[in-house]
Order: C-alpha cells, then structure tokens, then sequence
C-alpha cells in the first residue's frame, strides 16, 4: 500500500533536504581542509605549464588553447586541462588563488560525483537496503576528500590533470550506473514501455569516457572498469553485459582512438615515458611493486609525505621481494574475490585497473612513484575499509571513519603548510628524500628566485654529485648562480658543458649569455640571448638583456626595438623600461628618456627610480625639477649615497655650491668608493678656494679611476697650484702615458717644467 500524497512529499522534501545538506557538507569539507593553501605558488611542473605556457594566455580561438605544447610537461596530450588553464589565465591572469580555488572545487565535484556513484550502486546492487546505507555512501567520499595523501593532487596547479581525468572517469562510471537504474526502474514500473532515459545516460557516459582521454591518460582503462562494474552490479556476468549493451561498448572503446591521436602527438612526452629509455619494464615493475606497498602504508598512515621521490630504480627482485609477494597476495586475493564476493573484487581490482597505465611496466622514468597516481585508487581503498568496517562493527565503523575524517582533514591543513612557499616545500622534499638530486636542483633554484646566491651554489652542487649525468638544466642554475656571485668565469664551463648535453635548452643559453655580457664579452652574449629569444620568444627578460647587450656596443635602434618587445610581453616589467630610458638618456635622447622615466615613477615611485628620472632632468637642463626628484628620494631613502651625489650635482648647477658641497660630503660618507662624488667634491671645494681640502678628494679620484688621464690631468692641476711641482709633473706625466694626445696635459706639463 503506498502512503498518502502528503506524506510522500514530506519524504521527497526529506530527502532532497538531506541530498543538499550532504553536498554542501562535502563542498565545505573540501573548501576547509585546502582554504591555507590558496596562496601557495606555483611551484615544480605549475612552471613550465602555467608560467610558462603560452597557449594558455589567450581562450579564444578555443583550438589555440586546445593544442598544448609537446614538451612533456603536465598539460602535454592534456587539451581539455589547458583549455581549463586558460579558463583561470583569462579571469585572472597568474594570480594563483584562482588557480588553487578551481582545483579545490573541481576536487569537491569529484567526491560529489563518487557519492552519487556510491548512492547508485547500493540501488544497483539489487540487494535488500544496508542499515545506514546513505551515510555510509557520504562518509566514504568525506574520509577521500579529506585525505592528506591527496595534497599534491590539489594544491600543485598542474595535477589539475590528475582531479579532472579522476572526474570524468567517475562520470563515465555514474553516468552508466544512473542510466542502468533508470532502466530497472523503467522496466520494474512499466514493463510495456520503452527506456529511452537509459539511452541518454549512456550517452552521456561515452561523452564523459572522451573527455577523460582528452584529461589524462589514466582513463585508458575507463571501458574495462565499466565492464567490470555492470558485470558486478548490473548484469551478472560478461556476457550479459556484452549482449545487453554491445553498442554502447563499441562506443566506449572508440574512446581509444582519441587517446591514441594524444599520444601519438605527445610521443615519448618529451622523453620521459616510454621503453627504450634506458629502464627495462623488469626493471619498473619491480619498482612499481615497492611503490604499491608504500601507497597502501600512505593510505593508512600518511606521513611521511614527499613532494617529488625522484627516480629511485629497483634493479633486482632480492630488493622488494617482500613487496613483490604482498602484492601478488592481493592480486590472487583479488581475483579470488572477484569469483566469491564480487563487490569485493571490483573494489580490488579498481586499485589496479587505475595504478595500471603509471604503475605496471611501462617505464616512467621522470617519475618512479608519486603520491598524485593515488587520486582515484585511494577512493577504492577506503570504500573498502570504511564498507568493511561497516560489515563488521556496524554503526561504530561509521563513528570512526567520522572521526578518522576530522584527524585527517587537520592532517591535511598541516600538511599544506609546507606547500606556502617553494623554498618551504623543496626544503622539506630535501630533509625526506636527501639522495633525490632534482629536489636539490629545484631548492637551488628556490634560492636564486630569493637571491640567495651562495646557498644556491651549494645545492647545484649536490645536485650535480648525486647525478652527474643529469640534464643541462642544473648547469645553468649553477652557472647563473656563481655569475651572481661575481666568478662569471668561473660559470662558463658548466654552460658548456650543459649545451652540449641540452643544445635546445632555454635557461643555458639565456644565462650563458648574463655570465658573457657579465665580462664584458658582447658579441658572444648577444648570440647567446638570440638563440634564447628563438626558443622562447614570449619571454620579456631575454628581450630586455640582448636590449642592453646592444645598447652597449651602440645599436640603439635595435636596442629599441627588444626593449619595447620586452614591455609589450610584460607591460608591467619597470626594469625594461628603465633600462630603455637610460639607453635614450646615454645616447642624448633625453625627452623621449624622460617620457620613460616619467612612467617608472608612477609605476614604482621608490628612491631608485627618482634618482634614474632626476637624472635624466638634470641632463636636460633642468637642474630646479630635477633637485625635487632627488629630494624625495633621499626622503624614500636617506642613506642613497647616488641620491645625495646627484642633488650635489644640481644645487651646483643652480649656484648653490655651499649646499652642494654638504650633499657631496655625505655621499662621500656613504660611499668613499664613488669616485663621482669624490671627484665633485674635490672641484666644489676648488671652486670655493679650499685647494688643501679638494686635494684628498683628487687623490681618491685617481685611485678609484686608474686609467682616467682626466684624474690625473685635474690631480695635476690642484698640486700645481699648490706648488707641489715634482708631484704635479709626474701625474701629469701619467695622463699623457694613458692618452698621448692630450693636449691640455701637455701644456700643462711644459708649464710646470718651466716652474
């Protein structure tokens, strides 16, 4: 007897009531547990797919952002993931929280999409109702989202790829299991009638298949596990479900062919996947089966948690053979299940259908294990506790996995503390996994981004100990770093030492071409920075450098030409545009200089830039402007010794030579090693007819300016007018050894000769 109308609509208001409360509570789980880590940066593989990558930086025409680069990176093969990239460049450019809120909430739809999945199959079952059957299906999802071994799968950016392949992959599984319902409902209610939903919701399953080929590969296996899944819960056997649903699973496999296009454009990702990489499949699957067992203890006990593992090999079957035999244990087990308790055996057997394409015997070698490969497979495990829990203690599991929920969910926030920044995150990859070479490689590059230049030396340094043979890209960290140092000598080798491994490497060329324009040698830089614009033309700094490489050897117009490409890349880059004033200030362009400096200032009005804008306003004649620049900046910065120096220079101009003197003096307090503000100095106090105190400020000039004939000539004249003849003629003497040619110095000399 069914109920009254009225009672039957307070349990559908009851129902969707608790639907949406589950959904929000799962929405909020999720949300809570990431909230710290929306801030994080981008950091390891984000790099080169998001900062790097310029077929996100526009989303339309939507092919552009469809066809991400082939350079094995994580967006590679992956269009549907760049396209989502481009989604988060266009509304926010490369502020990372929108980054890090996408991945957060593409996550929570993934448990809401394995809750429903979960809710599905208990009606799919067909058996009688489990006690507390709805919250057991929620709690399952809670425990997964939560979890802390799914951090590197949600904050790193790029493992986007990682949540939507998993997301679709659910689909593909919900859609059929929704479509399946449908027609047992259909067919239960109204026998006569026909099930066009089912068709629908099959369809809807093929579509989500193809997004997930288009995700990542991990959907490879999708049409299997759904065979397997509506033998287990629908059909009964295979051959049921092959003679039920034989179209649909001829579409689902025509799924493949998308993928196979992917991986045939992105061969080998860039040399990292694939046989014939120097690791046999032996080789990989051996160290698969230590990888397995130590995802099983993460999963359960998720500490210690490490970023990047490296590429740790197992090379015989005497090193893992306890793994080994655990994890034939659990395959037989599994297929033993599948025979005897086949629920049971689909939860097994989804732990490895998923790890399959990463964890077989197809070597990855960029990456032997990674705890992001434990996304989706984690979901099976815990279904598999929490439901077994359920069996066996009854509404007390339930209890404990809430409980378990909240201690992981702290776990995670704690974890995320270590994401805040990548000199935090490699610091404690480094303290975890001492002999991983490319975790000390990246907190090298960690402290160059910080500036922290002999730190950076030192971690180079391991890296390139513990794998000598290791890519070019350590070289040029290390090259880039001892060139900050000031050993740009010293640097060369490992540039050419890493081109001739990596010739195409971007970062070689480019630093290659600092440590040369660091010693002066031009023509060489300057061919470096080319060969590094060609490699990456979208990148404003090597545009800016070669900018200034030829502005030094005097090809202004071309000069002009990278600096305005470089801000045309980078529009908020002030250092380009400084360096394109000065160019214009040193070859007298100081109008069109002027306009530029103008702009840093409202740009970055600190005391650097008020001096650079000042000076060019000086230069121009326009002492008065140019002595409120100055001004503010020694305001900005009271102990800015070139500050002090230039307002020296204008109060000078403006007759004020008392007042220009004091300025010069403080620079000179400063900074005794500016020989402009030695040499001013000394010439104000000429003027002003203090020769005994200009004479010191000569002589430092000198000192500071060994090869300056000038310094010498102006030395000259001072001890000349204070009679110190022998003194005055060998200086005087000095100017002409260094330029011949100098007449003043000469007559000067024969005057002194004559005394």
């Amino acid at each position: 007897m069914s109920p009254p109308a009225s009672q039957s609509s307070i349990c559908k208001n009851y129902s969707r009531l608790g639907l949406l409360l589950g959904a929000g509570l799962l929405v909020l789980a999720a949300l809570a547990v990431y909230w710290n880590s929306l801030g994080t940066a981008f950091i390891f593989d984000d790099i080169p797919a998001v900062e790097r990558n310029a077929t996100i930086r526009q989303l339309w025409p939507l092919w552009r952002a469809l066809n991400p680069p082939h350079d094995g990176s994580g967006v590679s093969g992956r269009p549907l993931v760049n396209l989502s990239l481009a989604v988060n460049y266009a509304l926010g450019g490369q502020e990372v929280k929108g980054y890090h809120l996408a991945n957060t909430m593409l996550h929570a739809l993934a448990a809401l999409t394995l809750w429903g999945l979960l809710r599905r199959t208990l009606r799919v079952d067909g058996a009688a109702p489990r006690p507390d059957a709805e919250f057991l299906a929620w709690i399952c999802p809670l425990v997964w989202t939560v979890h802390p071994l799914l951090t590197e799968s949600v904050v790193c950016v790029v493992q986007r790829n990682e949540i939507l392949g998993s997301l679709f992959y659910l689909l593909t599984l919900y859609t059929f299991a929704r479509g399946v319902s449908v027609s047992k409902e259909a067919r239960l209610s109204a026998p006569s009638q026909g099930v066009p939903s089912e068709s629908r919701w099959l369809a809807l399953s093929i579509l989500s298949c193809l997004a997930g080929m288009a995700s990542k590969e991990i959907v490879a296996t999708a049409p299997l596990l759904v065979l397997l899944y509506d033998r287990t819960f629908a059909a009964g056997s295979f051959r049921t479900a092959w003679s039920s649903r034989r179209k649909y699973y001829v579409a689902l496999a025509t799924t493949w062919l998308l993928l196979a296009l992917l991986v045939w454009q992105n061969r080998q990702r860039g040399g990292t996947v694939g046989f014939g990489l120097h690791v046999t499949p032996w080789e990989y699957l051996l160290t698969q089966c230590h990888a397995l067992v130590l995802y099983l203890k993460l999963s359960f006990w998720p500490h210690p948690l490490v970023l990047d593992y490296g590429w740790p090999l197992v090379r015989s079957l005497g090193e893992v053979w306890w793994q080994a035999l655990l994890v034939l244990t659990l395959l037989t087990g599994t297929g033993v299940a599948l025979v005897r308790k086949p629920a049971v055996g689909f939860l097994g057997a989804s732990f490895f259908v998923l790890l399959a394409p990463s964890s077989s015997f197809v070597p990855l070698v960029s990456q032997t294990m990674a705890e992001h490969r434990m996304y989706l497979p984690l979901a099976a495990v815990l279904v598999l506790v929490v439901t077994g829990g359920q069996a066996l203690l009854g509404r007390k599991a339930l209890a404990v996995a809430l409980a378990g929920a909240i201690l992981l969910g702290v776990a995670t926030v704690y974890r995320n503390r270590d994401y805040r920044t990548e000199l935090g995150i490699w610091s404690d990859t480094v303290a975890k996994r001492p002999d991983n070479a490319r975790a000390h490689g990246n907190l090298g590059r960690t402290y160059l981004g910080l500036g922290r230049w002999a730190e950076a030396v030192a971690a180079c340094s391991e890296e390139l100990r513990l794998a000598p043979g290791y890519n070019g890209d350590a070289r040029a960290n290390l090259g880039r770093a001892l060139t900050e140092l000031g050993r740009a000598a010293d640097a060369l080798p490992y540039f050419e030492d890493g081109l001739r491994m990596k010739p195409d490497s971007f970062d070689l060329h480019h630093n290659y071409g600092v440590a040369l324009a660091a010693l002066g040698r031009w023509p060489e830089a300057e061919f470096q920075y080319r060969a590094a614009a060609l490699l990456r033309p979208d990148f404003a700094e090597v545009h800016n450098n070669l900018a200034n490489t030829l502005a030094k050897v005097g090809r202004l117009p071309e000069a002009l030409i990278h600096y305005e490409m470089a801000l045309r890349l980078a529009p908020d880059f002030v250092q380009a545009e400084i360096n394109w004033g000065r160019a214009l200030a040193e070859a007298g362009r100081m109008e069109e200089a002027l306009r530029h400096f103008e702009n840093v200032v409202r740009a970055r009005p600190d005391a650097s830039t008020q001096v650079d804008l000042a000076g060019v306003l000086a230069a121009a004649g326009r002492p008065a402007e140019a002595t409120a620049h100055y001004e503010t900046a020694l305001h900005l910065q009271p102990d800015n010794a070139l500050a002090h120096c230039g307002l020296g220079n204008a109060l000078a101009r403006l007759g004020r030579f008392d007042e220009a003197i004091s300025q010069y003096e403080a620079a000179v307090r400063l900074q005794p090693a500016l020989a402009e503000a030695q040499h001013n100095l000394g010439a104000a106090l000429m003027r002003a007819g203090r020769s005994t105190e200009a004479l010191p400020h000569f002589e430092a000039t000198v000192r500071l300016l060994p090869d300056s004939a000038d310094a010498y000539h102006e030395l000259a004249l001072v001890l000349g007018g204070l009679k110190q003849w022998d003194q005055a003629v060998r200086h005087e003497e000095e100017a002409l050894r260094l330029r011949p040619d100098f007449a003043e110095a000469r007559e000067h000399l024969a005057w002194l000769r004559g005394q």
